[in-house]
């Protein structure tokens, strides 16, 4: 009220106001939690629910499925600042649009990153205003970042100065609470040199017997924050048939160029990476079953590899598979040293019906970077429940088509998806991908909820949050904790104690278990809440 009144009770008047009102007693003091409860079970209508919807989805701490992201701790594989948000590939392909004719793709990729971002910038953000998404993405994350003064004045030089005073570690923690993210998932590849360099020393053996590193003092020790950063277990060699990358590598590490080799590789470094799945993207010709051929006279395809080498692994470690499908790779090889060379195809999705139909105590989780899959992807979501589908992936990542994504799937699959991945390259894009996209998945839930609204279903605020909760991470978890395995009495070994106030979730797994219990970490001087 205007007094200062709260349902009721007047608010303390004169000095001390509030904090004399928390000095009394409890028994006198109202029970503002109990209203703040009572609050939250009452429904909305109207103009108050959209403000709960939109408070949700703004507020919800989300989780990233799929990135390209990397720790402070690894090194110069994270990459981060202004001038790599520059040159990221999108806004490198709209530069040559663009560009003059005397800037070839060879004198450009010459010049240092700094060079290349300069010409980015003179020629869409300066010479043109800025309006594509991904230009508008770098608006955003400065201004998320507080640099409004410099973008007020066009001042790259002022804005590279900010991000030179910034210590990485710091700053992943800042660009995690703007993102309001509770988690990202990374992109881990044992079958690249330098990635493989962060975890195990380049002549680092794997023992058949053991199916792990043979050697302690060459497997590396982690210290980034696990709580923050999760593992996946990238296989693309296995899907594309590709049995010579995979060759070489199991004689690097002391393996028989075999099927059995092959699975031995995949359980060292699973359990090495103690990594959340396996994931791969499938090439453009991907073909699963009789129809498949070797890529090379004398290889194994990728129907065998999946049967034999994959699928095994999967279901033994209970590890999902995620797939990515419709990337057209090296579309203009021109632009691959920025990774901009790939383009998008209609994807065949009979190949992961099949595996679903086949499989079904492994689960799958799937994105398509073609619009026109979207609608069959969400039926066949539908038919089977190991099939997951999430996020809008790289050129499905602009707010048009977010928005039509998501209500696609909203209608068809109720709150059982993923909203969203931001397949983040860049760590400062964390910022702006996560901002628009909010803003477009809580302008489709606004529709929703008017619907239900609209027929008499009451919906409260604690319903608006949960269903939130599970588009922006939680229907991931919950499918990830589903045990598809058939047994009554699942293998796992006794849980941990429990942490008051730690809320645990199911494990269907011993292996499963012990991705979420033998994390390693650095101590929590950022506050991160994982130690």
């Amino acid at each position: 009220t205007e007094s200062g009144s709260t349902l009721g009770v007047e608010a303390p008047r004169g000095r001390g106001g509030l904090r004399s009102a928390m000095a009394e007693p409890a028994a006198k003091r109202p029970k503002r939690d109990a209203v703040a409860a009572l609050d939250e079970e009452l429904p909305l209508h109207s103009a108050d629910l959209e403000a709960a919807v939109r408070g949700a989805v703004a507020s919800t701490q989300a989780i990233d499925v799929h990135t390209h992201l990397f720790p402070g701790q690894h090194g110069k594989l994270l990459l981060w600042g202004i001038d790599e948000l520059l040159t990221y590939h999108y806004l490198v392909s709209e530069f040559f649009m663009v560009a003059p004719s005397d800037v070839t793709h060879d004198s450009f990729f010459a010049l240092p990153k700094s060079g290349q971002a300069d010409l980015v910038w003179k020629h869409l953000f300066l010479e043109r205003s800025p309006i594509s998404e991904a230009q508008l993405g770098v608006l955003t994350t400065l201004q998320k970042l507080g640099l409004q003064g410099e973008l007020l004045r066009k001042d790259l030089v002022s804005i590279r100065q900010w991000f030179a005073k910034q210590d990485p570690l710091l700053h992943t923690d800042k660009v995690f609470k703007l993102a309001k993210l509770k988690y990202v998932i990374m992109t881990n590849i044992p079958f690249d040199a330098t990635e493989a360099a962060c975890w195990v020393k380049p002549d680092a053996k794997i023992d058949p017997a053991k199916q792990e590193f043979s050697d302690g003092d060459k497997v590396l020790t982690q210290t980034f924050c696990a709580s923050r950063f999760k593992t996946a277990l990238r296989i693309d060699p296995i899907l594309k048939g590709d049995w010579g990358t995979i060759a070489g590598c199991l004689s690097a590490r002391g393996l028989p160029e075999t099927l059995d080799g092959a699975r031995t590789f995949l359980r060292a470094w699973a359990k090495l990476y103690m990594c959340e799945y396996m994931m791969a993207s499938t090439p453009a010709d991907f073909v699963y079953g009789d129809s498949d051929a070797p890529r090379q006279e004398g290889w194994h395809t990728a129907t065998t590899l999946i049967n034999e080498v994959m699928v095994p692994v999967a279901e033994e470690l209970s590890l999902p598979l995620a797939l990515k499908l419709g990337a057209k790779r090296g579309m203009n090889p021109a632009l691959d040293p920025c990774g901009g060379g790939d383009g998008v195809c209609i994807a065949d999705v009979g190949p992961l019906e099949e595996l679903c139909r086949r499989c079904p105590r492994v689960k799958f989780l799937a994105t398509f970077l073609s619009r026109v899959n979207q609608h069959e992807v969400c039926v066949l979501a539908q038919k089977f429940r190991n099939l997951h589908i999430y996020g809008c992936w790289w050129y499905c990542n602009n707010p048009s088509m977010i928005d039509e994504i998501t209500q696609m799937r909203v209608e068809m699959l109720g709150t059982a998806f993923t909203a969203q991945h931001s397949d983040s390259r860049v760590l400062d894009q964390l910022i702006y991908k996560w901002d628009h996209s909010r803003r477009v998945i809580a302008n489709v839930l606004v529709k929703q909820y008017a619907l239900l609204d609209a027929k008499g279903w009451p919906v409260t605020k604690r319903q608006v949050e949960r269903d939130v909760h599970r588009l922006l991470g939680g229907s991931y978890e919950e499918f990830m904790a589903r045990d598809l395995t058939g047994k009554t009495v699942p293998d796992v070994a006794p849980p941990p104690p429990a942490i008051e106030g730690v809320a645990r979730m199911p494990r269907p797994s011993r292996f499963a278990m012990a991705r979420n219990t033998l994390r390693f970490c650095a101590p929590g001087q950022l506050d991160c809440g994982c130690c």
